[in-house]
């Protein structure tokens, strides 16, 4: 699984539990739909930094919130 992979399913989940569409999502973040559409289909190589701050923001947590699950720390998480 890459990191990319763990921040669509982390928002995925998130979006879920919170009731949270991902219109107000990206409404909520400042990401356009596009950027929301590749992140959430897994067809970004790469998710920024700021992206994931953004995301965060959007689901009005912290970045350490938003990381705090144990996708992030799979042993075969892939960080290329």
């Amino acid at each position: 699984m890459t990191i990319n992979d763990a921040v669509a399913m982390r928002t995925i989940k998130l979006m879920t539990d919170r009731g949270i569409t991902q219109y107000r999502l990206e409404q909520d973040a400042g990401i356009f739909h596009g950027a929301m559409d590749r992140i959430l289909q897994g067809k970004n190589k790469t998710v920024s930094f700021t992206t994931i701050f953004r995301l965060a923001r959007g689901f009005n947590m912290t970045l350490e919130e938003f990381l705090d699950d144990d996708l992030f720390r799979r042993d075969d998480l892939e960080l290329d």
